[in-house]
């Protein structure tokens, strides 16, 4: 599991910087496939944080998929409202990070 400590005050941060954002992926009945991981890996590379939409799921379902994205992808699940998540990894390079956390 990708583990990178996150304090309250900056889950805050990044839940208010994800309100606005558009989700840039979506997950529909095909479910977690390669190609979408390839996907979620260039978008947390290039944004950091990404926010992505549930097609047709249940609560239980997206709880489920959030954890997996989230080990899979090597990425923190920073908060997750009805049928949207918000997932964030910090750029190793720190000239070419996007989000400054508090």
């Amino acid at each position: 599991m990708y583990e990178f400590p996150l304090t309250g005050a900056q889950r805050s941060f990044l839940r208010s910087q994800g309100q606005t954002l558009e989700p840039v992926l979506k997950i529909g009945r095909s479910g977690l496939t390669p190609a979408f991981f390839n996907e979620l890996q260039r978008l947390l590379r290039s944004q950091e944080l990404v926010k992505l939409r549930f097609l047709g799921a249940d609560r239980d379902e997206r709880e489920k998929l959030g954890e997996q994205i989230a080990d899979e992808g090597r990425c923190v699940l920073v908060g997750a409202i009805g049928n949207t998540a918000l997932f964030y990894r910090q750029n190793p390079d720190p000239k070419e990070r996007r989000v400054a956390l508090p």
